[in-house]
């Protein structure tokens, strides 16, 4: 057979993977009519390309991902914000303040500060400078109760799930906000740290069983049974 594993097979680099006339894509290298995996992740067939979506990586930013991130530094114009990446983001005043900024008048940090956590978009990056950000949209902006969580970057897709199928049974499930960044930061606010604490457990499960099949099924079922028990 020209495949050599199922589809979503956890593999390891040096792994042969296909052989024949297939396309070596993500985290894969092609040697003659063999295909070999370069990095510990699954195994994605795809018509005539073969990739490895790596189960553990870096944030590498794209122009309207949602981030999370920590304010690191301000400055004279904006806030240097830490997004979990080899990238720091940059806010500048004008994407952040629903009003002009006057350095004589007023003081940067009186808006946001060291420390101080954000959810943010990308609108600009080409790996050539720090990626630009805003806080100007709906539910953007300093989150100031709940926790974070952090994960993997190569996890998210698991927690937002196939259309959104996973993120939205958390929702409910839970009864918590749930904001995901594309960075592996995700924001958490209940009406109670007990709701806030069994989605952290519920998302800490998918990262450790995103490889597996029928981890939407065994979520809800331990959200129910964490519930039942601490009522």
């Amino acid at each position: 057979m020209p495949f050599l594993y199922e589809n979503r097979q956890i593999v390891t680099p040096g792994d042969l993977l296909a052989e024949g006339d297939y396309l070596a894509a993500d985290n894969t290298f092609r040697d003659n009519e063999k295909i070999y995996a370069c990095r510990l992740g699954l195994v994605e067939y795809r018509g005539r390309k073969v990739q490895v979506v790596a189960l553990n990586n870096l944030y590498f930013p794209a122009v309207e991902d949602l981030v999370i991130g920590k304010v690191v530094e301000v400055d004279l114009h904006g806030w240097n914000v830490d997004i979990n990446s080899p990238y720091a983001g940059n806010l500048r005043a004008s994407e952040a303040l629903s009003r002009p900024f006057r350095p004589q008048r007023n003081e940067l940090s009186d808006f946001l500060d060291v420390g101080d956590v954000i959810v943010a978009k990308v609108i600009a990056f080409d790996r050539t400078r720090d990626p630009s950000l805003t806080t100007r949209e709906p539910e953007l902006g300093k989150i100031t109760y709940g926790q974070i969580v952090r994960v993997s970057p190569a996890k998210i897709p698991r927690v937002i799930g196939r259309k959104g199928s996973m993120i939205n049974m958390l929702k409910n499930e839970t009864r918590c906000n749930i904001t995901v960044g594309q960075n592996g930061l995700i924001s958490i606010s209940g009406r109670s740290r007990e709701d806030e604490r069994i989605a952290a457990l519920a998302i800490q499960k998918i990262e450790e069983e995103a490889h597996t099949s029928g981890l939407t099924d065994r979520v809800t079922e331990m959200i129910r049974k964490e519930r039942s028990e601490n009522a």
